[in-house]
């Protein structure tokens, strides 16, 4: 599953990661770049085999290349680990990763 092949390199599971936790709006190249410490050009390759493998999406917003995890990907890689790698045991998640969503301010 080319997924998995792409989140074993620990800077490409970094920005997973990071991406995920941004939800549906994700988040800059470069504020990822800064939040991670990696170099453009190596970022720009670790996005490249994320969105191969179906994990990423990008998009142009102004200057500016949005990236944003692939929700259904992840789960999907997340269901075939706990098919055919839990055998099905008690290990199923309860409920499938949605984004998060992004809280109203509301003063306290």
């Amino acid at each position: 599953m080319a997924a998995l092949s792409a989140l074993a390199q620990d800077n490409r599971l970094d920005v997973f990661r990071l991406l995920v936790q941004a939800g549906p709006d994700g988040m800059t190249a470069g504020a990822i770049a800064e939040a991670l410490d990696l170099p453009p050009n190596t970022l720009t390759f670790h996005f490249d085999r994320l969105r191969m493998a179906g994990l990423a999406t990008v998009r142009r917003a102004g200057r500016s290349m949005i990236y944003a995890a692939q929700f259904e990907t992840m789960n999907a890689l997340l269901g075939f680990m706990t098919e055919y790698c839990c055998g099905g045991a008690s290990c199923l998640p309860a409920a499938a990763c949605k984004p998060a969503r992004k809280r109203a301010n509301v003063p306290a």
